[in-house]
């Protein structure tokens, strides 16, 4: 059997606006500047389990301001609120097999320590993993679903065991004691086999299979290799038979490859030019869904098993498909579609008929479309030629006539990666008349292996040297002012910020550092013990405090704080157990010793990442005030 290969195909999509794709006002004479809160009136949307009469989908949103979980209608109509919390964000993980129970998962004002819920049908909650400074997750149904897995840390803080419950009465049993480091990938259906990846470093894993029927076997290693090869578990075959995992052990980009658990012989699945990023199947396998992630977007291909034909979906507008899920039967599909200037909107469809249907509209109807701006996919050379991939947003109206101030957007990770899709946060700058520079610089993901391994231990070198390069690029656009280009970030993305201003301090003309790094030292040491299976590979990325003090210190921006010279806007969560506060704190308190303008924006209620929208509002709001205030954005220029 010859493995599937993908370049460019997948998903048709067709012609815009064909069933209420573009709403809200007409875009004629000047584009308004919309403030924060228009921006972020757009509804965020996640989540597709479908109900057991298949006539519901839980979805979480945060219309009210907090995610909450709702029950979508399948044949449209407005949501009906399930929970209604105004605090913690609460994110819905699955309807129960056969009633209208749910699953749900929620942590504490940010802190990342989630729990399992279950809803009941009469509106009472119970905490399924209940205790403190744990943290708990779904693991999957069984295939006769009559129990659920769900994996805990609350034995030994640094590893997740794995727990089987009862769909009634939820009594439990311990199916796997993890004593020696494993991140647990995924359960077989049938209950018998578990997958064991074991990261060495960041760029070398194995995978072990666990089988439940011999508890006192090891497990057993299937992916032996020799050198640095990255493996990472993906999904078993709905009759269990068969074993999916990743690796790039074979070019540059990962490819899906299978591994059949009574033969043990593995087999290439899928392929491509680029990474593949995801396989799932539908109930007993008719689909199978892949995901490539491909120059920044995602290629979504639905494969029809029995016909051997991909799944042609007719009259969609331009966008990504995301989040696919089948029903039970096989008769209905869910899925999301997005793109830039569209926020991810579920729809539905027949598989009979094949005509799919949105079911909501997430973007703010105060917003024309048309005034939302579509990134570019370029590339531009960095000080040893290297090409850099980076998405460039330009305002409507910049010119070479009416040029507008950048910026230089930098993802979290390391490792990450800057997608196309729907932000809020950047296109009220773009809005406001910011060009925006969304930078992929070595170390990224997505562009193969050699790309992603160039940065190992060269933070705050390499990767900042191409992003000082990236304003040169944009100083080479005439509709740019050149005079004018700050750096924003947030995570590692804020580290760049803070490393930019401070090792490279006359390179940009103000930075907005969010929850960013600024002592790598502390950082590394403090990280959450439930990254202890993950340490490892930390190390390999950044380097062990124990060995690499010198280079760490070297490389914080905090200890150079006095070096830094350009307006800075420090925003930070209070709970974050990622980027402590102290690291916030303590750069901002550095730098106004020095006498530059520092402005600061802490949240009490928050962690790695604002998941409050009145949060989200608040901090672009800032992002954009302080702009005006130290870049001196051209109002004209929108």
């Amino acid at each position: 059997m010859k493995p599937a290969r993908f370049g460019t195909a997948a998903l048709i999509v067709g012609m815009a606006c064909t069933f209420a794709s573009c709403t809200g006002p007409t875009a004629k004479g000047p584009i308004p500047g919309y403030d924060a809160q228009t921006f972020f009136e757009t509804t965020a949307i996640t989540g597709n389990s479908f109900s057991h009469d298949e006539e519901r989908v839980l979805i979480s949103t945060d219309a009210t301001g907090v995610f909450n979980a709702y029950s979508q209608p399948f044949d449209g109509g407005p949501p009906q609120q399930l929970t209604h919390s105004e605090s913690d964000s609460i994110f819905a993980v699955s309807w129960f097999p056969n009633d209208d129970r749910f699953l749900y998962t929620a942590d504490q004002g940010g802190n990342e320590l989630n729990h399992v819920y279950v809803r009941e049908t009469d509106g009472s909650v119970r905490d399924l993993t209940p205790g403190d400074q744990l943290k708990a997750m779904f693991a999957g149904w069984s295939g006769d679903r009559t129990s659920f897995w769900v994996l805990t840390n609350e034995r030994d803080r640094r590893y997740f065991d794995l727990y089987r419950y009862e769909v009634y009465g939820y009594e439990r049993e311990l199916v796997m004691k993890n004593e020696e480091g494993w991140m647990p990938g995924g359960v077989s259906r049938d209950g018998r086999w578990v997958s064991l990846d074991k990261p060495r470093t960041n760029a070398d894993s194995d995978i072990y299979i666990w089988d439940a029927q011999a508890p006192q076997a090891r497990p057993v290693h299937v992916t032996a290799h020799e050198g640095n090869v990255q493996h990472s578990s993906v999904a078993f075959s709905p009759d269990s038979a068969k074993f999916y995992y990743s690796t790039n052990g074979r070019g540059e980009f990962r490819q899906i490859w299978s591994y059949d658990l009574e033969t043990q012989e593995h087999a290439a699945v899928v392929q491509a030019d680029w990474d593949v990023s995801f396989l799932s199947f539908s109930e007993t396998g008719r689909y199978r869904v892949t995901g490539i992630n491909q120059d920044a977007r995602t290629l979504v291909t639905i494969l029809d098993t029995e016909t051997g034909e991909d799944l042609q979906i007719p009259g969609l507008p331009p966008g990504d498909v995301g989040r696919v899920r089948f029903s039970r039967s096989e008769s209905r599909m869910a899925f999301y579609l997005s793109s830039d200037a569209s926020p991810p909107n579920l729809h539905v469809l027949e598989l009979e008929d094949l005509q799919a249907r949105r079911l909501t509209d997430s973007l703010n109807p105060a917003i024309a479309p048309e005034h939302l701006v579509e990134s570019e996919v370029v590339r531009y050379q960095s000080y040893d030629g290297l090409e850099i991939p980076a998405l460039l947003y330009k305002p409507k109206s910049a010119s070479g006539s009416s040029p507008a101030p950048a910026l230089v957007w930098v993802h979290g990770g390391p490792g990450g990666q800057s997608r196309k899709g729907y932000s809020p946060t950047l296109q009220h700058l773009v809005n406001h008349g910011y060009a925006v520079l969304a930078v992929n610089n070595r170390g990224s993901s997505g562009y193969g292996k050699t790309f992603h391994h160039m940065d190992d231990r060269k933070h705050g070198d390499v990767d900042l040297k191409d992003c000082v390069w990236a304003r040169r690029f944009l100083e080479s656009l005439d509709w740019v002012d050149s005079s004018k280009i700050g750096i924003i970030g947030g995570s590692y993305g804020g580290y760049m910020v803070a490393a930019a201003l401070a090792f490279e301090p006359d390179v940009f003309d103000v930075g907005i550092n969010i929850f960013g790094v600024t002592n790598w030292l502390r950082t590394i040491k403090s990280i959450p013990p439930w990254w202890e299976a993950q340490k490892e590979s930390l190390y390999a990325e950044m380097g062990d405090p124990a060995t690499d003090e010198q280079r760490l210190h070297a490389i914080s921006p905090l200890f150079h704080a006095s070096n830094i010279t350009k307006p800075l806007l420090v925003v930070q969560g209070a709970n974050d157990p990622r980027v402590l506060q102290a690291e916030s704190d303590e750069l901002v308190e550095a730098v106004r010793k020095t006498g530059v303008p520092v402005e600061y924006v802490l949240f009490p209620d928050e962690g790695h990442g604002f998941r409050k929208k009145a949060n989200r509002i608040t901090a672009s709001n800032a992002y954009v005030e302080f702009l005006s205030s130290h870049l001196r954005a051209d109002p004209a220029v929108q």
